[in-house]
Order: C-alpha cells, then structure tokens, then sequence
C-alpha cells in the first residue's frame, strides 16, 4: 500500500513495531495532525505540552486541502506526522510522500486496531470517516498514548493522566450514544453524501439512499432521482447534508416537498479547535439526526438519563459495544452476537487448569446436545491479550473444538467487553523469576445471549456437562 514505508517504526497496535527510540528533543516533542477531529484526540492527550499543530484549520476542508510552503517545513520539522490517508486528504498525499525518513508518519486508514471500512462507492478505496464511530476513537486513544509514551518518555506521565481524563469523556459519550439513540423511535432519512457509513453501523441508523460519495464522487442523474423518489413517496422525513461538502442539486431534491434539512458537521468545519472538538462534532451530529428524523426527543432524554445514572445496559442486557478480532484474523463486533444463542467464556490461553476445565466442559456439553447445538455459538474470549494473538489463539482452539471461536484485541476492548458482563481478572507476576510466565486470576463463569443480543443467563464455574447442557436444552427453541 502507498506509503508503507513510513509506517515501519510505529506501535504494535498500529500492527507494526515501533522503534522504542526516543524522539524527544530539547525543545518538546513536535507532532503534526491533518484534520480537526484526530487533532481534538492528540491535543487532549498532550495537554500540559506544547501539543499538536493542526494543518486543516478554519473552515477549510481536507477533501481541497493543499498545504503551504510552511506548513510542509512544519511537517518535515516534525517528530511525528498524523493523517487519515488518501481517500480524504488527496493532496496531502504528495507532501507525505516528500518527507525525510527520520519522520515517522501514522496513515490512520492503515491501523490494524480500528474498524476500517469498504467505500461504498468503490471498494478499492477505503471510508476516512472512522471517527463516527466512538469505538475508533477509544481504539485509536489507546493506540496514541502509548505510541506518546514510548517516544517520548519524559513527559509519559502526562500522556498517562490525560488518557484516564479522555477514557472517562470516551466512555460516558459512548454509553449515551448507545442508550441515547440506538433503537431510538424515528422516521427515516436520505443523506446528499455518505459520510455516515461507520454511524450506520454503530447506532443502528438507516439511511435509505445517498446522492453521491463525496464531492469528488458526487454520483449522477440516477441517483438524484433515487433520492427525490424517497422524499415524494413520503419514506424520508430528513435530508442531511455536510459542512463542507456543496450539496448543489439538494433544491432539485426537496422542490415541492416538506421535508427536514439538517446539516451535519463530520469533519468539525464550524467547529474551533481543541480537545472538546470531537465531542461537541458528535453531540452536533447526533442531535442534527434525530432532529432531522423526527426523533422522540423525550424517550432520548430518558435513555441519556440513564445512560449517565448506570455502568451497565438499561434494556435488559449486560453486553456492550466492541471490536474485537477473532481467531482467523476476521472483525468481531456486538452485532455478530446477535441472531442466534452465543455462550461466552472469558479466559486465556496460558491457564494452567481452570480454562481447559472449562472449555472441555462447553465442548462435552455442545456434543450433549447433539442437533441443537447448531443454534449455539461458543467464543473463547482471551483476558491475556499481549500473549494471545490471533495465531496462538488459533491453535488453541482448535486443539479443543472445531466450532469454538477464538477471540483476541486490544486491550482496551478486552477490558471493556469484561466490564461489561462484569469479569474480574488480575495479572499476577509476583515471585516469578521470569516476568514472562505470570498467570491471570480471572472469573471463570459462562455466558449465555440471546439472539437480540441481551444476556440470559450466566453459569457458574464447576458445573459439569451434563447440567449445562440441561440447563440449555430448556432455554433453547
């Protein structure tokens, strides 16, 4: 891919090795970010420094943007160089490639810990929205703290309290958004340009047609009649369009008709910059949609309630919102545990003797009930995810059963899907004379969902394979 070469010296969580070099130097650590949202993230986590420089600043848009003469010197004066890729910012693309190797260069569309997706327009090309979907974001945090950390030790202990200040702003938006607009009642809508692929996915949302891609793929006449069409017949109520992003035949569209308008701002263009930026665009954003779309404003109100008064899902499940890899290299999120019964376990790979007891209990128990255990789907969920990569995953589970998914991440997403369906675990290295072969303390119970997703029941350590599959056969159809 384009520009691999910049990206060798970088974190593990990027997929690559970082060079463990410290970049600092005697007057600070100098980073440089293309666009307003990514730039809200890293000037969060470098507050207390003298943080990043923002290239695509006012209200310019990154999909026109051409750096200056002295915005290129910036970047080649730079420790570090942060953009999304060439989908969004094309013109960046022949300045990045014009740096010296000395600076280490982050293409984000690149990361193998976010959730990156296919254009819908042309799946050679990849969607540059990730950040719409709060999940990247609380990936991509972790991913930029320690990459902070290891570059730049001296000032590790600011990067540390600022990710623990950003976590907790991460996690109260995102249990919000979760209660707040998934499954959220309201009208439907069609969008100018898809820039909501990624919150589509997340909230649940449907958008019935698009326009165009994006300006530079603003579609043709089919389209626009695709999308008039929805709004005559009466099946959208709301028409978005971008900041940024010319909307010119959105006239054509709405002409004689009584339809919402709502402007959405996904790339921060109205915004000022600065570490409340993301969360301000989302808030935008997501109360431009349910305005748009005729949304219960009082059943959202509610849910945001309850989204700041628990810790835990208020519609009856104790799950939660993830990405996670399974053990063939696939994408794992929350909705592929839905439509069919999933029984969980939490453990890792180098347990002496609780795992393998349990596992081997699942899998005695899944052959008990013969037929039906084809509406069951079993994962093995790693808490050990330094050691348990996707290849050490793989040739654990299938050691113990062919129809057991194995499940690895980043350790964020572990600890949040734990915390989710409450799994306390602890890493113990006391005494060892190798650091290395430390255990895990760990609760050791399983997990049954339903096919909505939601939890159903959980199944303590030490029952034996006969009781689980009892206890099955009377909750399965």
């Amino acid at each position: 891919m384009l520009f691999k070469r910049y990206l060798l010296s970088l974190c593990v969580a990027f997929g690559l090795i970082f060079s463990g070099q410290t970049l600092l130097a005697d007057d600070g650590f100098d980073v440089v970010v293309s666009i307003k949202p990514i730039h809200s993230i890293l000037a969060g986590l470098m507050e207390g420094t003298k943080g990043p420089q923002l290239l695509v600043s006012g209200e310019q848009s990154p999909l026109i943007f051409k750096p200056t003469d002295q915005q290129k010197h910036a970047m080649q004066s730079a420790d570090l160089v942060i953009w999304v890729g060439p989908e969004l910012e094309e013109h960046l693309a022949e300045s990045i490639a014009a740096l010296e190797s000395r600076v280490r260069v982050i293409e984000l569309l690149s990361s193998q810990s976010m959730k990156i997706l296919l254009s819908r327009g042309d799946d050679a090309k990849r969607d540059p929205f990730f950040w719409l979907d709060d999940r990247n974001i609380i990936i991509l945090l972790d991913d930029l703290a320690r990459l902070l950390v290891e570059a730049d030790p001296a000032r590790s202990h600011i990067y540390q309290q600022n990710r623990r200040k950003l976590m907790q702003r991460l996690s109260r938006l995102d249990r919000e958004y979760e209660y707040g607009y998934r499954g959220l009642k309201a009208g439907l809508g069609v969008q100018y340009y898809d820039t909501l692929h990624y919150f589509e996915q997340a909230y649940a949302l449907t958008v019935l047609e698009h326009v165009g891609i994006s300006p530079g793929q603003p579609g043709d006449a089919t389209s626009l009649f695709k999308v008039r069409q929805r709004i005559v017949d009466g099946e959208a109520v709301c028409l978005l369009t971008e900041a940024g992003m010319p909307a010119e035949h959105a006239g054509l569209l709405t002409q004689g008709q009584e339809v919402n308008i709502g402007r959405l701002d996904s790339l921060g263009i109205n915004l000022k910059p600065g570490p409340d930026l993301y969360f301000q665009l989302m808030d935008h954003n997501t109360d431009t949609i349910k305005r748009c779309l005729n949304a219960d404003m009082g059943a959202a109100e509610q849910a945001r309630i309850a989204a700041d008064s628990a810790g835990i899902p208020g519609q009856g499940g104790i799950g939660g919102r993830f990405i996670l890899t399974d053990h063939l290299g696939g994408t794992l999120t929350e909705d592929d545990m839905r439509g069919g019964y999933h029984l969980l376990y939490f453990g890792y790979t180098y347990c002496p003797d609780v795992c393998p007891t349990t596992l081997q209990v699942l899998s005695l128990a899944l052959d008990e009930l013969g037929d039906k255990a084809k509406l069951i789907q079993p994962y093995f969920i790693t808490i050990d995810p330094d050691r348990d990569t996707v290849k050490v995953m793989r040739t654990y589970v299938e050691y113990f059963d062919s129809r057991l998914v194995g499940v690895t991440g980043s350790k964020p997403m572990i600890e949040r899907i734990a915390a989710q369906f409450k799994v306390k675990y602890e890493k113990v290295e006391e005494g060892l004379a190798d650091p290395d072969l430390y255990v895990m303390d760990h609760s050791a119970s399983l997990y049954l969902l339903g096919p909505d997703g939601r939890f159903i029941k959980k199944y303590v350590y030490g029952i034996t394979a006969e009781q689980l599959a009892q206890g099955l056969l009377e909750i399965l159809p």
